[in-house]
């Protein structure tokens, strides 16, 4: 399945991106069932990269859960 975004997972590894490189290996494994999302934002600054790995963590029954910039921010507060 990771044959998919194996493109992604490359340029994730010339970047030393581990915190998504961890994110896909557990969406592999199971060991994520939802992750949130500013859409503003997304994942990944290419969209196309960032459509598909989203698109991928779907089909790997990751829900996702999109939270506007103000839920975010009130969250990030919230945890200070």
């Amino acid at each position: 399945m990771t044959n998919d975004i194996q493109d992604i997972i490359e340029k994730l590894r010339d970047v030393n991106a581990e915190e998504l490189l961890d994110l896909i290996e557990d969406a592999k494994t199971g060991k994520v069932e939802e992750v949130e999302i500013v859409p503003s934002i997304g994942l990944l600054v290419n969209l196309n990269d960032n459509k598909r790995l989203l698109a991928w963590l779907e089909a790997q029954g990751v829900q996702l859960i999109y939270v506007t910039d103000e839920e975010d921010r009130e969250e990030r507060k919230d945890e200070s």
